[in-house]
């Protein structure tokens, strides 16, 4: 190997442990931490989780949840060997209960339970589901909410879309009604 290829070599190398660098603190960046106040909160080892009742405000980024009642289901600990580091436990899943609010940007869901799945960032509503983006609102049994996507699905039932508050519905069973007001 010549000399010039040897420090082509190790400039390459310097280039992309630099860039892996660079990108670890964006991928920590993509996971704010998430803020949750409540009057009430009770950690359940044996089931990796924690309730939370009472007024319950959680945050994390521009996503912010509030219900009566939460729990936050957790990752197991892996456990600390002398040379490893010590992995933080990572939020799973999270289920709401009574009076939830959902919001992201001008997006707004509420109904009486929520499911959030971390591993494919959904938030699912049910019980009076209803979900509104600036005066569009649309109602259902469930309400499927893909936060990377800022899209909404309704799901069963009766299905029904209102465009203003001042538009008229008519529902036809199994079927969403939507009213387009035009200027």
């Amino acid at each position: 190997m010549s000399c010039r290829s040897f420090i082509f070599s190790i400039a390459s190398l310097s280039v992309v442990f630099s860039l892996l660098l660079a990108i670890r603190p964006l991928s920590a960046a993509e996971e704010p931490p998430i803020q949750i106040e409540a009057n009430h909160m009770l950690s359940v080892e044996k089931s990796n989780s924690v309730q939370f009742s009472g007024d319950v405000d959680a945050k994390q980024g521009n996503v912010r949840i509030r219900c009566d009642e939460m729990v936050v289901y957790y990752t197991q600990a892996e456990k600390i060997t002398s040379n490893t580091e010590k992995k933080s436990q990572q939020v799973d899943k999270l289920t709401c209960d009574g009076n939830v609010e959902v919001t992201k940007d001008d997006w707004l869901g509420s109904s009486q339970k929520m499911l959030y799945v971390k591993k494919v960032r959904q938030v699912i509503l049910t019980g009076k589901a209803k979900a509104w983006q600036g005066q569009n609102m649309v109602t259902g049994d469930k309400i499927v909410y893909y936060l990377d996507q800022g899209r909404s699905e309704v799901v069963g039932g009766r299905p029904e879309a209102t465009l203003s508050p001042s538009s008229e519905n008519k529902n036809k069973p199994s079927r969403v009604n939507m009213t387009i007001q035009q200027k």
